[in-house]
């Protein structure tokens, strides 16, 4: 895409009849039913406006994907592929030929609202007061509330305590110890709610965000949850690079169970933990940081880069944990606007996926971290390459060489047995054990 802005707009095809873009500029498309989200997708100028024919077209395929995913009868839950795809159990003729779709769809978008008073809404932020301020308006307007928000104020100086003073239902935790990490688990320890849900303050949240929580772990043998990150806005290059280039956050609309099948499926070859959701949008029940212990501070944003989150799914798995992504708990996420912001962004999500592939094989010995550290991530970086040089993409080649400079940081932490022998702190009834 290279207009100068690519519109985002949602579309509801509940109650669409027709399509009133004028076509004369690109657009990026979100469908929901009601508030289902179904699916998206770019359009150039010439592929808009949609036609009704589309529109019942997009209705249906849609439709059938989410009666697959969600009803057991169908055999839903569908586990995740290697690749965090699902793997569907029947054919969409099938299902279209015997259910009513329209009414089924509305049974799935008009679902019961749980209790939510058992979860801790938990938001780290750093020297963002503005953004910060967006995120907890958003989370003063959910349908309910969640038991409490707890914010943590990782800057120096605590300058987001003005900011949660104009919110009388927002506890404001100064911890002034740099990193991600380090901020969530001081949230974690300063929550009291069963269930512990964390975003991050450049994210806006849809208004059923908490119910969405609450529905999923209604099922006890859930231990953890990811959720749907849609971009807010896609008026940059850098924005645009992000989402249709580079992926986002992932783009899959359907629940998926990752569990012990997933982790022995992929762990010879490195497991694909990172296909697993975001960091943005995601949540536990308090007992799983018993379990297999807090966020690895030597990962994430302040530290060795990222991946801190994608690390604790790792250990989850392996202790045999549930994670389920479920993409009716949206966010709206603010991408880097700018070009140097998000090479940065990039080369910092390298350099941490490959601190936590050590991290991985450290704790656990396997060998598919180093075969991702040096087969497939050299592998990846070859055909991005020469697909740049193919293709002549303009976007990738800006990319690669940020990933390439990440990658190479990443590797040092090879080199560093002081930090290689740290580890994760437990949580614990009375305190955390180091």
């Amino acid at each position: 895409m290279t207009a100068p802005s690519l519109p985002v707009r949602h579309l509801d095809l509940s109650a669409m009849r027709a399509d009133t873009h004028p076509g004369d500029a690109p657009a990026f498309s979100i469908f929901w039913w009601k508030e289902l989200p179904l699916g998206m997708r770019a359009s150039l100028p010439e592929e808009l406006p949609f036609s009704e024919a589309q529109l019942r077209q997009l209705t249906a395929e849609y439709g059938a994907a989410q009666l697959a995913a969600r009803r057991p009868a169908l055999g839903a839950p569908l586990r995740a592929t290697h690749e965090g795809r699902p793997k569907q159990a029947l054919a969409l003729s099938h299902l279209l030929a015997e259910h009513n779709l329209v009414e089924e769809l509305d049974m799935l978008a008009t679902a019961p609202t749980p209790p939510t008073t058992q979860i801790s809404a938990v938001i780290c932020t750093r020297d963002r007061g503005e953004a910060l301020a967006g995120c907890l308006r958003s989370m003063t307007m959910q349908r309910s509330a969640p038991g409490e928000i707890v914010v943590v104020d990782n800057s120096s100086d605590g300058n987001a305590r003005p900011v949660c003073e104009r919110f009388p239902e927002v506890r404001h935790v100064h911890e002034p110890r740099p990193g991600l990490s380090i901020a969530r688990n001081t949230g974690i320890r300063a929550s009291r709610g069963e269930i512990i849900a964390f975003t991050d303050d450049d994210v806006e949240l849809h208004p059923g965000w908490t119910v969405e929580i609450g529905r999923a772990f209604a099922d006890q043998s859930i231990d953890a949850l990811t959720g749907l990150v849609l971009p807010a806005r896609l008026d940059t290059p850098a924005q645009r690079i992000f989402q249709l280039d580079k992926g986002g956050f992932g783009s899959t609309f359907i629940p998926l169970r990752f569990d012990n099948r997933f982790f022995a499926e992929t762990r010879p070859h490195g497991a694909h933990v990172w296909k697993m959701g975001a960091g943005a949008n995601m949540a536990f029940r308090r007992s799983l940081f018993e379990r297999v212990g807090l966020f690895d501070e030597r990962l994430g944003a302040g530290a060795a880069g990222c991946s801190e989150d994608s690390e604790l799914w790792y250990r989850m798995l392996a202790d045999g944990g549930v994670c389920l992504y479920e993409p009716r708990a949206v966010v709206f996420h603010h991408h880097r606007r700018d070009l140097v912001g998000l090479r940065a962004q990039i080369r910092s999500y390298m350099k941490g996926h490959v601190a936590a592939l050590i991290v991985q094989h450290d704790a656990f010995h396997d060998r598919g971290n180093l075969v991702r550290i040096f087969g497939q991530l050299p592998l990846y970086f070859l055909k991005s390459f020469l697909k740049g040089l193919l293709e002549g993409r303009r976007g990738q080649p800006g990319t690669l060489a940020p990933e390439i400079a990440g990658y190479a940081a990443g590797l040092q932490f090879l080199f560093r047995p002081g930090w290689r022998r740290e580890h994760a702190p437990r949580l614990v009834a009375n305190g955390v054990d180091a």
